[in-house]
């Protein structure tokens, strides 16, 4: 099963019928089952991120995942980087990094080019290095839910990712934000702890900022711009 063997109404009968009502551990069994080593999880070690994480590690020991370090996080994302190696410890992390350091960056783009113009800084230390690793494989695992922003109110759990020419699988679409805390705290997880300090969603750091209250989860990043996607995402 891949990208180009799937036609729009397979994809459907997948996300109707195959997949629909499934807890997320259901949808990431049928996953690994369906994709094998060609299936490979994306993590920004976000609040879901250790959800899925978490339930990666019980249904398939020693899956791949991979962690986009742009050289630009916050240092308690790096703090908890290790950690989650630690925490989960069964499963292959692999850091990506961009062609260029935040130095060279520099040096060839300007300073601040995430300021400037955060496409382009997305595009180079996010996207290439991600689509380059995923050239590798057939299907990707992302944590996108359906309640985080209206961009993602649509969100399927198997959908065609003609970014990245394979398939993409959102098995927390349904899940809330309470649901996941509710998670993280029954069993102990590592999480970031600039979650406690109004960042539900982190990214970079030049790029993140606390949300106010009433604002929708993502509202935080790239604030006072008119991006809302790093361009990873539908």
């Amino acid at each position: 099963m891949t990208l180009s063997t799937l036609s729009d109404g397979e994809i459907k009968h997948l996300n109707d019928e195959v997949l629909a009502n499934k807890r997320a551990d259901d949808v990431l069994a049928w996953s690994y089952e369906t994709f094998g080593d060609q299936l490979v999880y994306s993590c920004s070690l976000g609040a879901e991120g250790m959800v899925l994480l978490d339930l990666i590690e019980e249904v398939n020991p020693g899956a791949n995942v991979i962690f986009l370090d742009t050289g630009l996080h916050f240092k308690e994302t790096y703090t908890l980087l290790d950690d989650v190696r630690h925490h989960f410890s069964t499963l292959n992390i692999k850091a990506l990094t961009p062609e260029n350091t935040v130095e060279e960056q520099k040096e060839k783009y300007g300073d601040r080019l995430w300021a400037r113009n955060p496409d382009q800084c997305c595009q180079m230390r996010k996207f290439e290095p991600l689509q380059q690793e995923l050239s590798r494989y057939t299907a990707w695992i992302s944590g996108l839910r359906r309640e985080q922003s209206p961009t993602r109110k649509d969100t399927p759990f198997i959908g065609k990712d003609h970014r990245f020419s394979l398939l993409k699988i959102c098995p927390l679409i349904h899940w809330t934000q309470e649901d996941v805390w509710n998670h993280i705290y029954d069993r102990n997880l590592p999480y970031n702890p600039l979650h406690d300090e109004n960042y539900p969603s982190i990214g970079c750091a030049p790029c993140t900022a606390k949300v106010l209250d009433g604002e929708d989860e993502r509202s935080g990043r790239w604030s006072g711009m008119e991006k809302t996607e790093c361009g990873l995402h539908w």
